[in-house]
């Protein structure tokens, strides 16, 4: 199978996505290919800060002006994907008292917004606050979801003529007469992984110009093209906890550390981070004393986290790149700043670029740098635009003030939804009853989860993605289930039993480092409910070719069981069957 494009764009996190969408409304022809879902590496696995630049402030002045900037564009275009939380950097005793002036310094210096609270300030904003906090300086810090976000950009790409396609891992860059000229993909086959008809294979697509925006992965597609992306990924660990401890963003004001930021997040707030340089994004210690650092931490913040119940933890891989001719050795003191790589200046290889460093508060910025680049080689005229347009859900406030009127989105649940959707609540609502609500965790509804399934067919972790169904603190123990039901009749019971268990599988995932206290109650009701009632775990007793199903379920006791038809007793020791 071959295919044409003029730029194939590598990648479908917040950059990928990012590039995609400004490209298209430039007018050119764009195909974007991700090995996964949206949001499959780094994007999908950071503590969804919005940053006001203040974390920043006195180490890297240039990434934390960026981030300001950036972070009131993002306020104005993507609305329906930002909580505007604002953020406190808190002082304890222990302290440094320079360092926390030397951050109202820096703060300034940079035009990020700034207040000093006294310690009894901050704990009227946050009671949960430890009694001891001195003082903090607040600053505008959010919280975004990096998987709203993606979407939004995916989709609007999409409208504006893009192709874009997930589960399409790169297998080799297409290099003839020391050029670039497109890329190998290896589409995944497994149910609901295609679009635009795409059913597994390999595919050539030739491309006028390549980008590398693979993050902390660049320097394998560098490989498979022969040049060298000197990428440093370093991890860090995230920890779910089971409500929202605080409904501001708390940063420790310290000198660089680990575990020093909370951020609140839907239902739920986030615990970060550490910081750890690794060799291989991919393959790296997941250690259960990271998860406890974060807690012990960060409970000197906030002492009721002491109490509270870890849902899960996850771990993701920064994209650092520092200059070979740098040659930092502490991954805390390589910049977060963005790098533009040309690969024809840089190493004699035309028709490829990568993009790499940045963070998501950057990433529409980043994506504009690599588009008027591109623009440039093409001799395109096309201005930027996604500073000023709105993404998919956040372009018009009265049509989802409208829409909430008109659908009664008075009960918290709808609210949540319509929260979600923006301006696309009427669109999704009108289409399918509200009711019921298939997540009662994250408040996801029935019309949430089938205009979810529409996009991304029988895919259900693209469905999660999309909605954050399964997210909540029973982590899919009373929904997966009833997430799964809606793709039927559509698709075939083999079908949605495999879309079901890959649901299931992501869940239990991140869960091994939480398991203790009552959170091991809850992973063992959830272990009863899918495994016992549903026979996830495949009991050849219950799925076994030697069980009568249609006596089973017809309540009939033979003659040879010694017993009459309907007797109570029939169902006495019988196995459960996993439908």
């Amino acid at each position: 199978m071959e295919s044409t494009t003029a730029v194939a764009v590598i990648g479908g996190g917040s950059t990928g996505t990012g590039i995609a969408r400004d490209l298209a409304m430039r007018g050119l022809d764009v195909t974007l290919v991700e090995k996964g879902n949206l949001t499959h590496g780094t994007t999908g696995r950071m503590h969804g800060l919005l940053h006001s630049g203040g974390r920043y402030a006195i180490s890297d002045q240039k990434s934390a002006r960026e981030c300001i900037e950036e972070n009131y564009v993002l306020r104005d275009i993507a609305s329906h994907c930002v909580e505007e939380t604002g953020g406190l950097f808190v002082k304890r005793p222990e302290d440094e008292a320079a360092y926390f002036e030397e951050k109202l310094t820096g703060c300034r210096d940079c035009d990020i917004p700034v207040e000093v609270l006294s310690g009894s300030e901050a704990r009227d904003l946050e009671p949960h606050l430890a009694p001891d906090v001195e003082k903090a300086i607040s600053v505008p810090d959010a919280a975004i979801d990096p998987f709203r976000l993606c979407v939004a950009n995916a989709l609007d790409a999409e409208r504006h003529g893009a192709r874009v396609e997930t589960h399409a891992e790169v297998t080799d860059v297409l290099v003839e007469a020391g050029e670039v000229v497109g890329i190998e993909v290896q589409h995944d086959s497994g149910p609901g992984k295609r679009t635009h008809g795409t059913r597994g294979g390999t595919e050539r697509i030739r491309a006028d110009h390549v980008v590398n925006a693979t993050g902390a992965w660049a320097g394998r597609i560098g490989d498979l093209a022969g040049v060298d992306v000197e990428v440093r990924p370093s991890k860090g660990v995230m920890t779910v906890m089971n409500t929202r401890q605080v409904d501001t963003v708390v940063n420790r004001c310290r000198p660089k550390g680990d575990a020093d930021i909370i951020v609140p997040h839907e239902t739920a707030c986030i615990l970060g981070t550490t910081d750890e340089e690794v060799t291989d994004p991919e393959d790296y210690p997941e250690e259960q004393w990271e998860v406890d650092l974060l807690v012990e931490q960060l409970a000197e913040l906030v002492p009721l986290l002491r109490e509270a119940r870890t849902l899960r933890s996850f771990w993701g891989v920064r994209p650092l790149y520092e200059p070979p001719d740098v040659g930092s050795t502490d991954p805390t003191d390589i910049t977060r700043d963005f790098f533009l790589l040309d690969h024809a200046d840089r190493d004699g290889l035309p028709g490829m670029t990568s993009i790499v460093g940045g963070k998501l508060t950057t990433y529409r910025m980043m994506a504009e740098s690599i588009s008027d680049h591109v623009c440039e080689r093409f001799g395109v005229r096309a201005t930027c635009r996604t500073a000023d347009e709105p993404l998919p859900g956040s372009e018009d406030h009265a049509v989802l003030d409208d829409a909430m009127d008109r659908f009664g989105l008075r009960s918290p649940v709808v609210r949540r939804s319509s929260q979600r959707l923006g301006s696309r609540t009427e669109s999704v609502l009108s289409n399918c009853d509200p009711n019921p609500v298939l997540c009662p965790c994250e408040a996801v509804s029935r019309a949430e989860i089938r205009d979810a399934i529409d996009q991304s067919g029988t895919d259900l972790n693209a469905v999660r993605l999309r909605t954050r169904a399964s997210m909540g603190n029973c982590q899919g123990g009373f929904c997966a289930h009833r997430i799964a039901n809606e793709l039927h009749p559509t698709y075939d019971e083999p079908t949605v039993d495999e879309a079901l268990a890959e649901l299931v599988q992501e869940r239990w995932k991140g869960e091994r480092h939480a398991l203790w206290g009552e959170q091991l109650s809850q992973a063992a009701l959830k272990y009863t409910l899918q495994a016992t009632t549903m026979n996830r775990d495949a009991d050849p007793a219950a799925t076994g070719n030697d069980v009568d199903w249609g006596t089973f379920d017809a309540g009939e006791r033979t003659v040879a069981d010694g017993g009459a038809a309907g007797s109570d007793a029939e169902h006495t020791g019988g196995e459960s069957r996993g439908d």
